[in-house]
């Protein structure tokens, strides 16, 4: 991210300078959607399973001031790896307590999965949509700036929600996949 645009800084060349600045801003509401999201899940089922913990702090919200750490923000920015704060789980609420667990820790990644998936969905609709005024787009050079800059947003989007949801599948502790492992 960031160093994609430090890279076209040092080359000189205004296009490519000009297309990573706009991969950067536009990776930033992809960054606080796929945080958000990964930890509202996280307490979302938790609290279908019987853990208000979440819910009685406030945390099932997609307010970014709520769930976003600043470093782990910087760092998805950076390197495209981040993390928000941890939703906080009471695993005393469950009936099973290593299963029910299992199935929270899995509700982050695969809601950054279904993030992807609908990324996937705009991005072929918006190739269909394309190829159907394909003369009025490829004639008007601000259409076509448009199309490249949502092209560029939702390829961002299924990218970066990949990315969270695999790292996340790690099963390394304080990681998702040591929990679900």
């Amino acid at each position: 991210m960031l160093f994609d645009f430090l890279d076209a800084l040092r080359s000189g060349n205004m296009e490519s300078l000009k297309w990573a600045f706009a991969a950067l801003l536009l990776s930033l509401p992809i960054i606080l959607l796929a945080l958000c999201v990964h930890e509202v899940s996280h307490g979302f089922v938790a609290n279908k399973l019987g853990d208000p913990t979440a819910r009685s702090m406030g945390r099932l919200s997609l307010n970014p001031l709520k769930n976003l750490d600043p470093f782990g923000f910087l760092s998805m920015l950076l390197v495209g790896i981040g993390w928000a704060k941890p939703v906080p789980i009471n695993t005393r609420y469950f009936k099973n307590p290593r299963r029910d667990m299992a199935i929270c820790a899995v509700a982050g990644p695969v809601s950054n999965l279904l993030m992807a998936l609908l990324f996937a969905v705009l991005l072929r609709v918006a190739y269909i949509v394309a190829n159907a005024n394909s003369v009025f787009l490829y004639d008007n050079p601000t259409a076509f700036t448009v199309f490249q800059l949502i092209t560029l947003l939702f390829s961002t989007g299924i990218r970066m929600n990949v990315v969270l949801a695999v790292f996340n599948m790690i099963p390394l502790p304080p990681l998702d996949g040591s929990r679900v492992l």
